[in-house]
């Protein structure tokens, strides 16, 4: 730890020393480093924690570059995990940051989570949050959700104990594609932001011990300005975590 990179966080009485040590000391696996990945990744960088490894197949395109701010019009056709690794190790030398430039599936998908403390899922279609839902149940980690769209955000943390709390697929019955994603329907480019930055507060505070460890549902409105919280219940004929 670094006294003054790390002030901050030492002067907070819920962190401290030993709080800021579990960050130093924790993984992290980041799934998409898009619009929410990137704001999430570079907080938890720049706050200091260890290991992050970053997983995204695709490259920079230059609509990207209005909200996903590790990427500058020079990374244009650049795969982004290359990228934005290299973008948080100048963020912050003393961490260690790997990049999986492919998609991670089956096996390996789930030897990188068991690797891990804490999963963030930023991805942006249902199958491949299902797989991720499903590796963090299976090797019971902690899962950080978010997604954003036109002017509205969502928030859901899980785990890392499943035999009684709700998981990802609990939400979901099946994969609704019908949703559809930014390139289709537009996002306003804070939104995604805001839904990183608070992915990186729920990380920390589960690194450093802060609060209870229950799962949680947040939906934000952009529109007013709104958080709402919802309550999740297990579902008994989930496939996952039933």
């Amino acid at each position: 730890m670094t006294l003054n990179r790390d002030a901050r966080h030492l002067a907070l009485p819920q962190v401290g020393a030993e709080g800021q040590q579990r960050i130093r000391d924790g993984s992290v696996l980041l799934i998409g480093v898009g619009g929410i990945g990137c704001p999430a990744a570079a907080y938890l960088a720049s706050s200091g924690a260890g290991h992050l490894t970053i997983v995204d197949f695709d490259t920079v395109d230059e609509t990207n570059l209005g909200r996903q701010v590790l990427y500058a019009q020079g990374h244009i056709g650049e795969l982004k995990a290359e990228v934005a690794a290299a973008r948080l190790r100048k963020i912050n030398p003393g961490i260690k940051v790997d990049a999986v430039a492919e998609r991670l599936r089956g096996d390996a998908l789930a030897a990188a989570v068991a690797a891990v403390d804490v999963v963030l899922d930023g991805s942006d279609n249902f199958a491949t949050r299902f797989e991720v839902n499903d590796a963090c149940v299976a090797a019971s980690k902690r899962l950080v959700s978010g997604s954003a769209i036109r002017l509205e955000g969502q928030l859901g943390v899980f785990g890392p104990d499943f035999n009684s709390s709700p998981c990802y697929r609990c939400l979901y019955e099946e994969a609704d594609e019908s949703l559809g994603n930014c390139a289709g329907n537009g996002v306003l480019a804070p939104i995604p932001a805001v839904i990183g930055t608070m992915m990186a507060v729920e990380t920390l505070k589960y690194l450093a011990g802060i609060g209870s460890p229950a799962p949680l549902l947040r939906l934000y409105d952009g529109v007013e300005s709104e958080f709402r919280h919802l309550g999740i219940s297990k579902r008994q004929e989930c496939p996952a975590c039933a």
